[in-house]
């Protein structure tokens, strides 16, 4: 990653944007403004992984989470009928579930940069990734994990239904 000029910039810039949207989505009162900033940090990881040259997974970042989940969780805030009549506010007062999130992500992060450290995968990452990346995660999807892939898809759909049927209940 170091190899390209202003590189290491465009990264500092991008994490700086991710953490900080990233605790604004957990500590604003306003649920809107918390899906705005979840949109944010979700661009952010998106321009990370250009930034690793990993261009499909950008995106189906952004099309899978900037453009379906994130502008879904938009509508649902707009469109909720509650949101006219009263006031949707986020209630996160739990200093001590803060804490202890943070503990563990401390521990894990320890855990995690010492067993790369010690098997050698940051010598790994330098080497080139193949021509036809894509290729071969279209050729496993349609062949090895065909099945889960199947899954997924049915599961969204009956979970796009059941949307469906709840908000028909709510505005009948």
């Amino acid at each position: 990653m170091a190899d390209q000029p202003g590189v290491d910039f465009a990264f500092w810039v991008l994490a700086t944007v991710i953490i900080v949207s990233g605790i604004m989505v957990v500590s604003l009162r306003n649920i809107f403004h918390c899906a705005m900033f979840l949109i944010l940090c979700l661009s952010g990881v998106a321009g990370i992984f250009i930034l690793l040259n990993a261009e499909f997974l950008a995106a189906a970042q952004v099309l899978i989470y900037v453009g379906a989940v994130a502008i879904l969780m938009v509508f649902a805030i707009m469109l909720t009928s509650n949101l006219s009549s009263k006031r949707i506010v986020m209630t996160n007062q739990k200093a001590g579930a803060a804490g202890l999130a943070c503990t563990v992500f401390a521990v894990g992060l320890y855990f995690i940069v010492n067993i790369t450290t010690r098997s050698g995968i940051w010598d790994k990452a330098t080497e080139e990734l193949p021509a036809d990346n894509i290729m071969v995660i279209g050729k496993l999807l349609m062949t090895r994990f065909m099945l889960p892939f199947e899954v997924v898809s049915v599961v969204l759909l009956a979970a796009m239904i059941g949307a469906i049927v709840l908000a028909r209940k709510e505005g009948a």
